[in-house]
């Protein structure tokens, strides 16, 4: 992540932190918005939002559609350019905007687009949670180590969260334990494999079964690379075959030394 810059103009940060779409609306909620993946500010620096991305950034919603116009990008980069620059400040914002009375009792999405990048980041918004004891905040994560070591020890009681497929540390995952989330084809994919799909209310990511069934974006360049798989089955072929790469170029150096040694002026 690039080194912080110096602290922004208060007049060039965002005015309003948290948001919320109609969906969000309908079931109470509002969200916290980082820009997806990988990119480069304004100012030259780039950045990396989802460090343990895995397949899900090639069919990324947050890379496609509204996200992209240019507001709404700009709105997502103001947002991740006040945590850089400035994240004890973006702190005491949050905690103040999040003191109106009409977030008592309400859910606060932590990303939309984005995760947790790094442990300061992460840290900050448990200590968010934690002083707003009357607002209930949930979340999806690829950040399963992170998670491991700094929030599932003593999570905040307001907090939840769901481990959702489809990045670099899918292999750590237990559905056995874990509450997990996994992008089907459709939604009869969703039924038939005996998952319970989000879809009415994405609050049933974090308040319903344990395995949690996401249909996919219906962008057509979305559902021609998904190419009727889940997520953790593509994520599963893609590390099988890069194991497999690695253990043949292994092979390989291991034959190249071998006939080395083995040649009549090797002593």
């Amino acid at each position: 992540m690039p080194t912080p810059q110096a602290i922004p103009d208060a007049a060039q940060r965002p005015t309003r932190l948290l948001t919320q779409n109609r969906e969000m609306r309908q079931i109470g909620a509002w969200n916290w918005t980082l820009p997806a993946w990988a990119g480069r500010l304004p100012d030259g620096r780039t950045y990396n939002t989802c460090p343990s991305a895995g397949i899900c950034a090639q069919v990324c919603y947050a890379r496609h559609g509204t996200y992209t116009w240019p507001v709404v990008r700009a709105k997502h980069q103001s947002n991740l350019m006040f945590v850089l620059d400035d994240l004890a400040g973006w702190e005491a914002a949050m905690l103040t905007e999040l003191g109106a009375a009409k977030f008592r009792g309400a859910w606060i999405r932590i990303h939309d687009s984005g995760d947790f990048f790094s442990d300061a980041y992460l840290l900050a918004w448990l200590r968010v949670c934690a002083a707003s004891p009357d607002t209930n905040f949930y979340l999806y994560t690829k950040e399963v180590d992170r998670f491991r070591r700094l929030v599932e020890p003593d999570p905040p009681p307001n907090l939840l969260w769901v481990y959702s497929y489809g990045g670099t540390q899918d292999g750590v995952l237990d559905p056995a334990v874990d509450r997990v989330a996994d992008v089907f084809p459709d939604e009869a994919a969703v039924n038939n494999a005996g998952w319970a799909s989000q879809e009415a209310s994405d609050l049933l990511a974090v308040l319903g079964p344990k395995l949690v069934g996401v249909p996919a974006n219906r962008l057509p360049v979305c559902l021609k690379r998904l190419a009727g798989r889940r997520f953790s089955e593509w994520q599963a072929e893609v590390d099988n075959e890069r194991t497999t790469r690695r253990q043949n170029r292994h092979l390989r150096v291991v034959a190249n030394t071998t006939s080395a040694s083995d040649a009549p002026w090797a002593a």
